[in-house]
């Protein structure tokens, strides 16, 4: 991963947020027809997926071309309001720090302007060996710009080197 990646517009809304859909189908909810509490950390675990992706950085590729994967390592989640089969859901990311090894961002699903949970999660980044390692630079540096709220001009900025 030599170049640093770019953000699509359309996926990193302005101030460094990225919005990613979600349906609530059958199989997301329990005996009493609410999203099962652990189905919120895989919706979230999508939207995290998405921004990568956002950036051209496929996980995929990450593992096999460089032996570099993601591992959850903390994850605090308050659960305010449930959502129920067929709801229309946005998972809300926003990159809060970026450190040489990990990354916290911070995550709420909403429906409509109600926020139902929150959850801090930081993610580290482990090599082959399942041993925390370095971010790659490029991917560090459009995270980075992320979390100063400079959203795809600051990732573009450390695309190119220069201020947005």
């Amino acid at each position: 991963m030599s170049r640093a990646p770019r953000a699509r517009e359309a996926a990193v809304a302005p101030g460094g947020r990225h919005i990613y859909p979600v349906r609530v189908f059958y199989e997301d909810t329990d005996a009493a027809g609410v999203v099962y509490y652990a189905n919120y950390l895989r919706f979230a675990e999508r939207a995290r997926t998405e921004l990568l992706r956002a950036f051209g950085v496929s996980q995929r590729a990450l593992a096999v071309d460089d032996g570099l994967s993601f591992a959850v390592r903390r994850v605090e989640a308050d659960f305010l309001a449930p959502a129920r089969l067929d709801d229309a859901l946005e998972v809300v990311t926003e990159v809060a720090e970026v450190r040489g090894a990990s990354v916290t961002m911070h995550q709420a699903v909403r429906r409509g302007g109600e926020e139902l949970v929150r959850l801090v999660v930081r993610i580290g980044c482990v090599n082959d060996r399942a041993r925390a390692t370095r971010l790659p630079a490029g991917l560090a540096a459009a995270l980075a710009g992320l979390a100063a709220g400079r959203g795809a001009a600051g990732a573009r900025a450390a695309d190119t080197g220069t201020s947005p």
